[in-house]
Protein backbone atom coordinates (compact mmCIF):
# COMPACT_ATOMS: atom_id res chain seq x y z
CA UNK A 1 0.00 0.00 0.00
CA UNK A 2 1.69 3.19 -0.95
CA UNK A 3 1.08 6.56 0.91
CA UNK A 4 2.22 10.11 -0.06
CA UNK A 5 2.28 13.03 2.05
CA UNK A 6 2.27 16.24 -0.28
CA UNK A 7 3.12 19.38 2.14
CA UNK A 8 5.39 17.62 5.06
CA UNK A 9 7.23 20.69 5.97
CA UNK A 10 3.67 22.58 6.57
CA UNK A 11 3.35 19.94 9.46
CA UNK A 12 6.60 18.74 10.29
CA UNK A 13 9.73 21.15 10.99
CA UNK A 14 12.11 18.22 10.91
CA UNK A 15 10.87 18.09 14.84
CA UNK A 16 8.33 14.61 14.50
CA UNK A 17 8.68 11.41 14.41
CA UNK A 18 6.84 9.65 11.86
CA UNK A 19 8.17 6.15 12.53
CA UNK A 20 4.43 4.96 13.27
CA UNK A 21 3.26 6.09 9.80
CA UNK A 22 5.80 4.09 7.90
CA UNK A 23 5.51 1.20 9.92
CA UNK A 24 1.64 0.90 8.38
CA UNK A 25 2.31 1.39 4.73
CA UNK A 26 4.48 -0.41 2.31
CA UNK A 27 6.09 3.38 1.23
CA UNK A 28 5.80 6.28 2.30
CA UNK A 29 6.99 9.16 -0.30
CA UNK A 30 7.20 12.67 1.02
CA UNK A 31 7.83 15.79 -0.41
CA UNK A 32 8.21 19.28 1.03
CA UNK A 33 6.01 21.13 -0.75
CA UNK A 34 3.60 20.47 -3.90
CA UNK A 35 2.34 23.51 -6.72
CA UNK A 36 -0.91 23.14 -8.12
CA UNK A 37 1.06 21.99 -11.59
CA UNK A 38 2.54 18.85 -9.46
CA UNK A 39 -0.44 17.51 -7.75
CA UNK A 40 -2.26 15.06 -10.71
CA UNK A 41 1.29 13.52 -11.21
CA UNK A 42 2.03 12.79 -7.58
CA UNK A 43 -0.96 10.90 -7.08
CA UNK A 44 -0.33 8.22 -9.14
CA UNK A 45 0.00 5.08 -8.11
CA UNK A 46 -1.19 6.30 -4.26
CA UNK A 47 -3.37 4.47 -2.40
CA UNK A 48 -3.44 7.10 0.38
CA UNK A 49 -3.08 11.05 0.14
CA UNK A 50 -1.59 12.98 3.25
CA UNK A 51 -2.51 16.38 2.72
CA UNK A 52 -2.31 19.85 4.83
CA UNK A 53 -3.04 22.61 2.60
CA UNK A 54 -2.33 21.33 -0.90
CA UNK A 55 -6.02 21.65 -3.24
CA UNK A 56 -6.75 18.31 -4.26
CA UNK A 57 -9.96 19.33 -7.05
CA UNK A 58 -12.24 16.92 -8.99
CA UNK A 59 -9.56 16.74 -12.10
CA UNK A 60 -6.81 15.67 -10.51
CA UNK A 61 -8.83 13.48 -8.06
CA UNK A 62 -10.50 11.84 -11.44
CA UNK A 63 -7.06 10.99 -12.77
CA UNK A 64 -5.38 9.51 -10.12
CA UNK A 65 -8.12 8.44 -7.64
CA UNK A 66 -6.02 7.72 -3.95
CA UNK A 67 -8.78 5.12 -1.56
CA UNK A 68 -7.81 7.41 1.35
CA UNK A 69 -7.11 11.01 2.18
CA UNK A 70 -5.87 11.78 5.11
CA UNK A 71 -6.26 15.54 6.28
CA UNK A 72 -3.55 16.73 8.74
CA UNK A 73 -5.93 19.54 10.02
CA UNK A 74 -9.15 20.16 10.85
CA UNK A 75 -10.35 22.38 7.80
CA UNK A 76 -11.03 20.44 4.52
CA UNK A 77 -11.88 23.16 2.60
CA UNK A 78 -8.75 22.37 0.04
CA UNK A 79 -10.52 18.95 -0.71
CA UNK A 80 -13.73 18.48 -3.19
CA UNK A 81 -15.51 16.07 -1.05
CA UNK A 82 -18.02 15.90 -4.07
CA UNK A 83 -15.76 14.21 -6.26
CA UNK A 84 -14.65 12.63 -3.14
CA UNK A 85 -17.93 10.93 -2.80
CA UNK A 86 -18.35 10.57 -6.60
CA UNK A 87 -15.19 8.73 -6.53
CA UNK A 88 -15.66 6.67 -3.60
CA UNK A 89 -12.54 7.92 -1.81
CA UNK A 90 -12.88 8.07 2.25
CA UNK A 91 -11.72 11.52 3.22
CA UNK A 92 -10.78 11.77 7.47
CA UNK A 93 -9.38 14.73 9.00
CA UNK A 94 -7.54 15.60 12.19
CA UNK A 95 -9.88 16.95 15.40
CA UNK A 96 -8.94 18.48 18.79
CA UNK A 97 -5.18 18.26 18.60
CA UNK A 98 -4.16 21.91 19.18
CA UNK A 99 -6.69 22.72 22.03
CA UNK A 100 -3.72 23.06 24.97
CA UNK A 101 -1.26 25.30 22.24
CA UNK A 102 -3.89 27.46 20.83
CA UNK A 103 -5.56 28.32 24.20
CA UNK A 104 -2.72 29.08 26.20
CA UNK A 105 -1.88 31.10 22.29
CA UNK A 106 -5.29 33.10 23.28
CA UNK A 107 -4.18 33.72 27.15
CA UNK A 108 -0.72 34.91 25.98
CA UNK A 109 -2.11 37.62 23.86
CA UNK A 110 -4.81 38.44 26.82
CA UNK A 111 -1.57 38.69 28.84
CA UNK A 112 0.59 40.76 26.77
CA UNK A 113 -2.35 42.97 25.68
CA UNK A 114 -3.44 43.86 29.04
CA UNK A 115 0.38 44.30 30.60
CA UNK A 116 1.61 45.80 27.40
CA UNK A 117 4.63 43.07 27.26
CA UNK A 118 5.65 44.44 24.07
CA UNK A 119 5.45 47.91 24.67
CA UNK A 120 7.54 47.88 27.48
CA UNK A 121 10.20 45.46 26.20
CA UNK A 122 10.72 47.68 23.37
CA UNK A 123 10.93 50.61 25.71
CA UNK A 124 13.58 49.05 27.23
CA UNK A 125 15.68 48.41 24.15
CA UNK A 126 15.33 51.91 23.15
CA UNK A 127 17.13 52.44 26.33
CA UNK A 128 13.95 54.11 27.89
CA UNK A 129 14.62 52.58 31.03
CA UNK A 130 18.18 53.86 31.41
CA UNK A 131 17.51 57.46 31.35
CA UNK A 132 14.32 57.34 33.32
CA UNK A 133 14.48 59.48 36.38
CA UNK A 134 12.02 56.22 37.85
CA UNK A 135 13.34 52.57 39.08
CA UNK A 136 10.62 51.94 37.08
CA UNK A 137 8.63 52.64 33.71
CA UNK A 138 5.13 52.92 34.00
CA UNK A 139 4.15 54.92 30.57
CA UNK A 140 2.06 52.19 29.09
CA UNK A 141 -1.38 51.75 31.05
CA UNK A 142 -1.83 48.07 32.43
CA UNK A 143 -4.71 46.28 33.52
CA UNK A 144 -5.13 43.26 35.85
CA UNK A 145 -6.90 40.38 34.23
CA UNK A 146 -8.58 39.46 37.75
CA UNK A 147 -12.51 40.43 37.36
CA UNK A 148 -12.96 41.53 33.97
CA UNK A 149 -15.61 40.05 32.06
CA UNK A 150 -14.55 37.67 29.52
CA UNK A 151 -16.91 36.99 26.87
CA UNK A 152 -16.42 33.52 24.52
CA UNK A 153 -17.96 33.44 21.33
CA UNK A 154 -17.71 29.44 20.24
CA UNK A 155 -17.64 27.31 23.51
CA UNK A 156 -16.67 23.67 22.08
CA UNK A 157 -13.85 22.48 23.69
CA UNK A 158 -11.09 25.01 22.86
CA UNK A 159 -13.48 27.45 23.72
CA UNK A 160 -14.13 25.63 27.05
CA UNK A 161 -10.41 25.46 27.92
CA UNK A 162 -9.59 28.78 27.38
CA UNK A 163 -12.48 29.67 29.98
CA UNK A 164 -11.31 27.04 32.34
CA UNK A 165 -7.90 28.74 31.94
CA UNK A 166 -9.13 32.39 32.25
CA UNK A 167 -11.21 31.68 35.31
CA UNK A 168 -7.77 30.58 36.84
CA UNK A 169 -7.10 34.07 36.61
CA UNK A 170 -10.10 35.60 38.30
CA UNK A 171 -11.81 36.28 35.44
CA UNK A 172 -15.76 35.95 34.71
CA UNK A 173 -16.71 34.10 31.85
CA UNK A 174 -19.65 34.53 29.85
CA UNK A 175 -20.31 32.48 26.64
CA UNK A 176 -22.18 34.11 23.52
CA UNK A 177 -24.82 32.31 21.63
CA UNK A 178 -23.73 30.35 19.26
CA UNK A 179 -23.47 32.59 15.88
CA UNK A 180 -26.65 31.44 13.43
CA UNK A 181 -28.45 29.73 15.42
CA UNK A 182 -29.31 32.47 18.33
CA UNK A 183 -33.06 31.39 17.85
CA UNK A 184 -32.87 28.60 19.40
CA UNK A 185 -29.72 29.33 21.71
CA UNK A 186 -30.53 30.57 25.31
CA UNK A 187 -27.67 32.16 26.29
CA UNK A 188 -27.28 36.02 25.44
CA UNK A 189 -26.38 36.84 21.69
CA UNK A 190 -22.88 38.77 21.00
CA UNK A 191 -24.59 42.22 20.12
CA UNK A 192 -25.86 42.15 23.70
CA UNK A 193 -22.49 41.33 25.43
CA UNK A 194 -20.38 43.50 23.60
CA UNK A 195 -20.79 46.80 25.79
CA UNK A 196 -19.95 44.71 28.82
CA UNK A 197 -16.98 42.36 27.53
CA UNK A 198 -13.41 43.82 28.95
CA UNK A 199 -11.92 41.20 26.64
CA UNK A 200 -13.63 38.76 23.65
CA UNK A 201 -12.11 36.11 22.37
CA UNK A 202 -13.35 34.50 18.93
CA UNK A 203 -13.76 30.45 19.09
CA UNK A 204 -15.99 29.87 16.07
CA UNK A 205 -16.10 28.57 12.66
CA UNK A 206 -16.00 30.85 9.43
CA UNK A 207 -19.47 30.18 8.12
CA UNK A 208 -22.26 32.78 5.94
CA UNK A 209 -23.48 33.33 9.65
CA UNK A 210 -19.79 34.55 11.38
CA UNK A 211 -18.19 36.18 8.57
CA UNK A 212 -17.30 40.00 8.97
CA UNK A 213 -18.79 38.97 12.86
CA UNK A 214 -17.08 41.98 14.39
CA UNK A 215 -16.89 45.20 12.17
CA UNK A 216 -17.45 48.48 12.49
CA UNK A 217 -21.10 48.50 14.65
CA UNK A 218 -20.13 46.01 16.87
CA UNK A 219 -16.12 47.82 17.34
CA UNK A 220 -18.06 50.93 18.42
CA UNK A 221 -20.15 48.84 20.64
CA UNK A 222 -17.52 47.97 22.70
CA UNK A 223 -15.30 49.70 25.85
CA UNK A 224 -12.94 51.67 24.48
CA UNK A 225 -10.06 49.32 26.81
CA UNK A 226 -11.66 45.66 26.00
CA UNK A 227 -9.28 43.45 24.07
CA UNK A 228 -10.45 42.01 20.87
CA UNK A 229 -8.85 37.94 21.01
CA UNK A 230 -8.96 35.76 17.65
CA UNK A 231 -7.20 32.66 17.43
CA UNK A 232 -10.04 30.99 15.10
CA UNK A 233 -10.21 32.53 11.32
CA UNK A 234 -9.36 35.80 9.80
CA UNK A 235 -12.57 35.93 8.55
CA UNK A 236 -14.55 36.47 11.41
CA UNK A 237 -13.34 39.93 11.55
CA UNK A 238 -13.72 42.96 8.92
CA UNK A 239 -9.82 43.73 9.40
CA UNK A 240 -10.64 46.98 7.93
CA UNK A 241 -12.53 48.23 10.67
CA UNK A 242 -10.40 47.08 13.60
CA UNK A 243 -7.43 48.70 11.87
CA UNK A 244 -9.30 52.15 11.98
CA UNK A 245 -10.88 51.21 15.65
CA UNK A 246 -7.18 50.45 16.41
CA UNK A 247 -5.94 53.77 14.68
CA UNK A 248 -8.68 56.27 16.86
CA UNK A 249 -8.62 54.06 19.98
CA UNK A 250 -12.06 52.80 19.66
CA UNK A 251 -10.96 49.51 22.01
CA UNK A 252 -8.21 48.94 23.47
CA UNK A 253 -6.06 46.36 21.69
CA UNK A 254 -6.45 43.47 20.02
CA UNK A 255 -4.50 40.15 19.48
CA UNK A 256 -5.01 38.03 16.20
CA UNK A 257 -3.46 34.98 15.09
CA UNK A 258 -5.03 34.31 11.63
CA UNK A 259 -5.74 36.81 8.96
CA UNK A 260 -8.46 36.33 5.90
CA UNK A 261 -5.83 35.18 3.16
CA UNK A 262 -2.69 33.36 4.61
CA UNK A 263 0.08 34.27 4.16
CA UNK A 264 -1.33 37.80 4.32
CA UNK A 265 0.12 40.44 1.18
CA UNK A 266 1.24 43.45 1.20
CA UNK A 267 -1.91 45.11 1.36
CA UNK A 268 -3.15 43.59 4.35
CA UNK A 269 -4.94 46.01 6.42
CA UNK A 270 -3.43 45.26 9.52
CA UNK A 271 0.17 44.63 8.45
CA UNK A 272 0.00 47.98 6.06
CA UNK A 273 1.79 49.95 9.17
CA UNK A 274 2.10 50.19 12.71
CA UNK A 275 -0.83 50.26 14.86
CA UNK A 276 -1.16 50.96 18.57
CA UNK A 277 -1.52 47.90 20.89
CA UNK A 278 -2.11 45.36 18.13
CA UNK A 279 -0.31 42.06 18.06
CA UNK A 280 -0.13 40.01 15.10
CA UNK A 281 1.52 36.42 15.26
CA UNK A 282 1.28 34.52 12.08
CA UNK A 283 -0.87 31.96 12.44
CA UNK A 284 1.14 29.81 14.77
CA UNK A 285 -1.43 28.99 17.51
CA UNK A 286 -1.71 25.72 17.05
CA UNK A 287 1.82 24.81 16.31
CA UNK A 288 3.45 23.42 19.52
CA UNK A 289 5.95 20.26 18.76
CA UNK A 290 2.88 18.42 21.33
CA UNK A 291 0.29 19.61 18.93
CA UNK A 292 1.54 18.62 15.76
CA UNK A 293 3.12 14.67 16.95
CA UNK A 294 -1.04 14.25 18.20
CA UNK A 295 -1.80 15.11 14.66
CA UNK A 296 0.63 12.57 13.78
CA UNK A 297 -0.93 9.96 15.85
CA UNK A 298 -4.32 10.65 14.84
CA UNK A 299 -3.44 10.44 11.18
CA UNK A 300 -2.03 6.83 12.17
CA UNK A 301 -5.09 6.20 13.88
CA UNK A 302 -7.22 7.35 10.65
CA UNK A 303 -4.99 4.88 8.12
CA UNK A 304 -4.96 1.72 10.86
CA UNK A 305 -9.12 2.03 11.43
CA UNK A 306 -9.71 2.26 7.23
CA UNK A 307 -7.33 -0.29 6.73
CA UNK A 308 -9.80 -2.20 8.85
CA UNK A 309 -13.02 -0.98 7.59
CA UNK A 310 -13.95 1.13 10.53
CA UNK A 311 -13.11 4.30 9.63
CA UNK A 312 -12.79 7.48 11.83
CA UNK A 313 -13.11 11.01 11.66
CA UNK A 314 -14.48 10.80 8.46
CA UNK A 315 -16.14 14.37 6.55
CA UNK A 316 -17.10 12.82 3.70
CA UNK A 317 -19.46 10.38 5.00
Amino acid sequence: MNAVFLDRESLDRNDLDLTAVETIVEHLTTYPQTTPAQVQERLRGQDIVIVNKVVLGREALEAHPPRLICVVATGVNNIDLDACRDLGITVCNSQGYGTDSVAQHALCLMLALSTRLLDYHQAVQRGDWHRSTQFCLLGYPIQELAEKTLVIVGHGTLGGRVADLARAFGMEVITAARPGNTASDDRKPLSELLPEADVISLHCPLTDATRDLIGTNELARMKSTALLINTARGGLINETALADALQRGVIGGAGIDVVDGEPPDKSSPLLLQPLPNLIVTPHSAWGAREARQRIVQQLVENIQAWQQRQPMRVVNA
